[in-house]
């Protein structure tokens, strides 16, 4: 913020200014100088602080989440926040990642390209030492997973693509998708080089161990997107409750596609176990009801209305003429 010149000060500077004191020229001059920045193409900065913003506030969202899905799996309540969001070029988070560790690659329907998850394996042998009862007493000793242990680890996450998509879905509705786990970050290739990528580090502490969890998001996947990447769009509140319609009626429409087993009861009646053995082809059961009186139709097994019986090109049909609570509500 500028500083404002009392009246004082700003007749002491006017002061100088004619007496010689300030030289003026000088002055001019270096606000003419072309001032020069260097600037690294290896790291340009493709996110504005704004973006970082935003993406902060959405990966916090997703730590609470994935707090809340651990706390039940691993009877216990994991410490996860987010440390940093920065921008950096592809090479320099490879080098970055230790030799042997945890990634989880993600991808980000209808997005191109894929994200990753990379876990410290402290972290990782810590979360299935408790996810099998263990007291979770590290360090560790870091090696490859065991075919049973990438088993029980996706297990684990497996609520991961819908954390994800429910992190993001204040700027788009995405479709995460898990894809694999890989443990060499040299066999990693989710982008050139030079690329920036967005790193989101979030620091996990479970029980004794604690450790870093880096998420990482090329620009290209994310670039579609970018513009939704702003407070004003994020905090809307009219895109909030349109959004909400849109996923009702997206629930809606998946209720209604449901089969249900719809059964019509004609009658009942009461028979003896001797009546019953006596039954013969061609016998008749003199049922309760009249055919003029109502039948009962069950919807999965529970009943849902009254209907009268009849047929519709000839087949037998039923006609709905009320309610089954209808009845109950008048009494």
């Amino acid at each position: 913020m500028s500083e404002v010149l009392s009246q004082s000060e700003i007749d002491a500077l006017l002061s100088a200014i004619k007496s010689g004191e300030i030289d003026t020229a000088a002055m001019r001059n270096e606000q003419e100088t072309v001032r020069v920045r260097s600037y690294d193409f290896r790291r340009a900065m493709r996110f504005s602080k704004d973006h970082l913003r935003v993406l902060r506030r959405m990966h916090e969202h997703f730590c609470r989440m994935l707090t809340t899905h651990l706390s039940g799996q691993l009877r216990s309540v994991p410490q996860i926040q987010v440390e940093s969001v920065d921008q950096v070029p592809y090479e320099e988070f490879i080098r970055s990642v230790p030799v042997l560790t945890v990634l989880q690659l993600f991808e980000m329907s209808p997005l191109e390209g894929r994200i990753v998850l990379e876990m410290n394996p402290q972290v990782v042998f810590a979360m299935l030492d408790k996810y099998m009862g263990g007291d979770s007493t590290g360090p560790y000793r870091e090696r490859e997973l065991t075919d049973i242990e990438v088993t029980l680890l996706r297990r684990l996450f497996e609520p991961m693509s819908s954390i994800l998509a429910e992190a993001w879905s204040g700027v788009a509705a995405l479709e995460p998708a898990f894809v694999s786990f890989e443990s060499n970050p040299q066999f990693l290739q989710l982008t050139t080089p030079n690329e920036t990528v967005l790193v989101v580090t979030m620091s996990v502490r479970v029980g004794d161990t604690s450790g870093l969890i880096n998420l990482c998001i090329p620009h290209a996947t994310v670039e579609p997107v970018i513009p939704m990447l702003s407070n004003r769009y994020y905090m809307d509140p009219g895109r909030h409750a349109q959004g909400l319609r849109r996923a009702d009626e997206r629930i809606e429409a998946r209720v209604l596609g449901v089969p249900v087993d719809v059964r019509v009861q004609v009658g009942d009646t009461t028979l003896k176990m001797s009546e019953i053995l006596d039954l013969a082809v061609g016998d008749t059961i003199v049922l309760r009801q009249s055919i003029r009186d109502p039948a009962l139709v069950y919807v999965d097994g529970t009943p849902a209305f009254w209907a009268s019986i009849g047929k519709k090109n000839r087949m037998y049909a039923v006609k709905i003429v009320r309610e089954w609570g209808a009845d109950i509500d008048r009494e």
